[in-house]
């Protein structure tokens, strides 16, 4: 933990959601609709911030167990699908950037460094949240849960990513939350450091990434000079 960077990124790929934005609450807003539809009691918000990072699915999967009502792979399906109308439809009625992301992505945009999103948020639900926030601009490429065949923890998502966009783990940085992006970036061959907050499972300091960020805003100040 905590290890300096050895060279400056030319690219840095972002998690979205608990690193650049609080999504939580929009994300229990629709899974509670979801699961009030099926005449099923409502989980907490504090559930769904512990059910977010593994793609829609596992998060419908998750509040549906936690209400005792497990679905069936078909039922499953079904449930997820309505889940991601729900949120589509209020994808940003309550989501916002943390504090200092807006400013710190469009200083590093204009120093000269690429910017991408590596989330397991379905691909399209990322771009409307993202264009919605006023955010899309900024980033080269996203790669959504959907984009790939696989996604965080296998690394594929995070190295198809930077192939699309025609960079090699040398030139990157990852910036995420939590275990799943502290373990992509490992396995693709990518530093990464983590955000103080955000939804990850295990304490900061038992993840293997190279630090943590004292804040959003500190990011700049960790990048070695050019």
């Amino acid at each position: 933990m905590s290890q300096p960077l050895s060279r400056r990124p030319s690219l840095i790929v972002f998690d979205l959601d608990g690193t650049l934005v609080d999504s939580a609450p929009d994300l229990h807003g629709a899974m509670v609709t979801t699961l009030l539809d099926d005449g099923l009691t409502a989980i907490s918000l504090a559930d769904a911030r512990r059910f977010i990072g593994d793609g829609t699915r596992r998060f419908v999967e998750r509040a549906y167990l936690a209400v005792d009502h497990p679905l069936a792979d078909a039922d499953l399906d079904r449930a997820a699908e309505r889940f991601l109308a729900n949120y589509r439809r209020r994808v940003a009625e309550l989501t916002r950037p943390f504090d200092g992301v807006e400013e710190t992505l469009r200083a590093l945009r204009d120093s000269g460094v690429r910017l991408a999103v590596c989330t397991n948020k379905p691909e399209a639900a990322a771009e409307d949240l993202l264009g919605i926030l006023g955010l899309r601009s900024l980033f080269e490429g996203i790669a959504g849960g959907d984009t790939f065949p696989v996604r965080k923890p296998d690394p594929g998502h995070l190295l198809g990513l930077l192939d699309h966009l025609g960079a090699v783990p040398a030139d990157a940085l990852m910036i995420g939350d939590n275990e799943h992006d502290a373990a992509t970036a490992r396995a693709a061959g990518v530093p990464v450091l983590l955000v103080p907050y955000g939804y990850a499972r295990l304490p900061l300091e038992e993840i293997d990434a190279d630090g943590v960020l004292a804040s959003f805003s500190d990011l700049p100040s960790r990048l070695p000079k050019a």
